[in-house]
């Protein structure tokens, strides 16, 4: 039985519950339903001029219900093949959680074919298309901007890394999942690829998925996901929001074109302030960019558990935690597809390798029995 053929209890705001809508949606309680045509009325009859986003899970449109009330309608496309998967995965994720810098789901719509999530909607796009953007905005991201949205950011992921159970590991941490609203409040967006990570487990081994530039090698290489994966993924948008500039560049000369190396060199020269944005003005604080630069470089770390985690991190950008007494490392770093295919094959083979020789006849605790092991990844392309 398909998952989509459990609904809610709850009645939509006003209207008569309809029969097909009787049973519940497995792990989601209490949520807001709208029928399909009170979102085709709010968007009108989601009308191009108010689309204002597409992902790999489908259109976003601008919409205004009855009450007035301004939405972002999330519309799962019919041609996603794993939408469903993802449809499911954000509703359970987001429904029973708040916070400040996480975006607001309202309600959704299930109804035939049609699944649809209903979210607050954020007047100043996203990160990605406005300080990191090709086209020119008219935010003005000066330093104390920039302080309050990483800052901002790393709340909202210890959030979901220490302040739920089960924890929530988003696993596509990047500028475009970044939405900012009026006061330019960043929220962490897009929970279609989170999963729920039970207190006491460390580890869970999953397809991977993600974006390239942003994904923790160890995680895209072998599929274990953690909380450092996030950290990983969080450490390089911090570089790109205090540098204003993209993780990966192809324009650039080949040595210049990863952020993330280009920092490290930087670093490493004892010149880390040249990888600060240009364009800030009269209110930076080199020292402080400085730091925020180091702490990034400690995400990347390339031993997972040397990573500190969220909290952690959340204190060192405050000033709270020393930073300078940390040891930072050469991050490691995928370069393209290529490279992250054959690390994973080299990896499959090594654990292949090893399997056999533990296996083999000669071995004091042999079964006689070869194991076989291989790796899938997945990898969603960069650039929203």
């Amino acid at each position: 039985m398909s998952c989509f053929s459990h609904i809610f209890k709850r009645t939509r705001r006003g209207e008569q519950q309809n029969d097909s809508f009787n049973e519940d949606l497995p792990g989601v309680q209490n949520i807001t339903r709208f029928s399909y045509k009170e979102l085709d009325r709010a968007t009108a009859r989601f009308d191009q001029s108010n689309k204002i986003g597409e992902g790999g899970y489908g259109p976003v449109y601008k919409g205004t219900l009855r009450d007035g009330t301004t939405v972002a309608v999330k519309v799962l496309s019919l041609q996603s093949r794993q939408g469903a998967r993802e449809f499911l995965s954000e509703l359970i994720t987001i429904s029973d959680i708040s916070h400040e810098n996480l975006v607001k789901l309202y309600g959704c719509c299930v109804e035939g074919s049609h699944k649809i999530l209903v979210y607050n909607y954020l007047e100043n796009n996203s990160l990605a298309q406005t300080l990191l953007g090709s086209r020119h905005s008219s935010i003005q991201f000066n330093w104390r901007t920039r302080v309050n949205i990483c800052i901002g950011v790393a709340q909202g992921l210890a959030y979901l890394h220490d302040g739920v159970r089960p924890h929530v590991v988003h696993r596509d941490i990047k500028a475009s999942n970044i939405l900012l609203d009026q006061d330019l409040t960043p929220k962490i967006s897009d929970f279609g690829l989170a999963k729920l990570l039970p207190s006491d487990v460390s580890h869970i081994s999953t397809r991977v998925a993600g974006t390239l530039g942003y994904l923790a090698p160890e995680y895209a290489i072998r599929g274990q996901v953690t909380r450092k994966s996030d950290v990983y993924s969080f450490g390089v948008l911090l570089i790109e929001i205090v540098s204003g500039r993209c993780n990966t560049d192809t324009k650039l000369p080949y040595e210049d074109q990863i952020l993330l190396e280009k920092t490290w060199a930087y670093y490493d020269q004892g010149q880390l302030e040249e990888i600060i944005d240009s364009s800030l003005g009269d209110d930076l604080d080199v020292d402080e960019a400085c730091r925020f630069l180091k702490v990034g470089l400690l995400c990347t770390k390339n031993v997972t558990k040397r990573r500190p985690d969220m909290s952690t991190v959340t204190r060192m950008l405050k000033g709270e935690e020393d930073v300078e007494s940390q040891e930072i490392t050469k991050p490691d770093v995928i370069r393209d597809f290529r490279d992250l295919k054959l690390r994973s094959k080299a990896t499959s083979s090594s654990l292949l390798t090893s399997i056999v020789a533990r296996s083999s006849p000669s071995s004091s605790s042999s079964t006689g029995n070869t194991t076989r092991t291989s790796i899938t990844f997945t990898a969603i392309s960069d650039r929203p």
